[in-house]
């Protein structure tokens, strides 16, 4: 048990454990792996919490993954709404960035995947997600009769192919990741461009503006 485990066995609330519990299971993804999975009395473990209550709270392996990945994806809408009115093309790399430099949402976003749950919603917060290809429609962002809805299904199954295999990717090819990384975003990024090209050929108005840097500010999901 890690020392945080210790240092928390003082009483708690509801909450508090809830919060503990979210954020062991969240630790032992990032020290295992996705392929060992997530066992509840490792994660009651690891929180320093009675076994029975991650059952109390929680009930399932499912349920506990789902609450992990809604806390992370709130705890980034918390933090910026200006991902939102971006248009398309900085949407789209800005939430690859975010995949590769954040994984934790990918590795429990591929447990629930894996596990079928009929609960897990890849795309969480997919009504505003449409109301901004809406508006990238309408604004030029997208080509007049573009499928914005598959295109951005697409990126995001790019996204997460890549940020799952990044690490045997750069084992195989023998390019070391961050040099990986930035080569795949680079790809990734002409990738989605294409998408914004008319049927002619040519770059949507609200695409012509010069290049801006990439967004620092961390999106808030899908």
């Amino acid at each position: 048990m890690s020392e945080p485990s210790r240092a928390r066995r003082s009483r708690r609330s509801r909450q508090e454990t809830e919060a503990d519990l979210l954020a062991a299971a969240r630790r032992l993804l990032d020290r295992d792996g996705v392929l060992a999975g997530i066992n509840l009395r490792e994660v009651a473990a690891e929180a320093g919490v009675n076994h029975g209550q991650i059952y109390q709270y929680f009930g399932s392996r499912q349920s506990l993954l789902r609450a992990a990945a809604a806390d992370l994806v709130e705890r980034r809408a918390a933090e910026n709404d200006g991902h939102w009115e971006l248009p398309f093309r900085e949407r789209r790399q800005a939430m690859f960035r975010y995949r590769v430099e954040e994984p934790e949402l990918v590795w429990l976003e591929t447990l629930l995947a894996l596990d079928g749950d009929d609960g897990f919603s890849p795309l969480p917060r997919f009504e505003r997600t449409r109301r901004s290809l809406e508006r990238d429609l309408d604004d030029g962002a997208l080509p007049e009769g573009a499928d914005a809805v598959a295109a951005h299904v697409m990126t995001a199954a790019a996204q997460m192919g890549y940020a799952i295999f990044r690490e045997a990717y750069a084992r195989d090819t023998g390019i070391p990741l961050p040099e990986l990384d930035e080569r795949a975003a680079q790809a990734y990024a002409r990738m989605v461009a294409g998408l914004t090209l008319s049927s002619t050929g040519e770059t949507p108005v609200e695409e012509t503006r010069a290049e801006r840097p990439p967004v620092e500010e961390p999106p808030t999901g899908d």
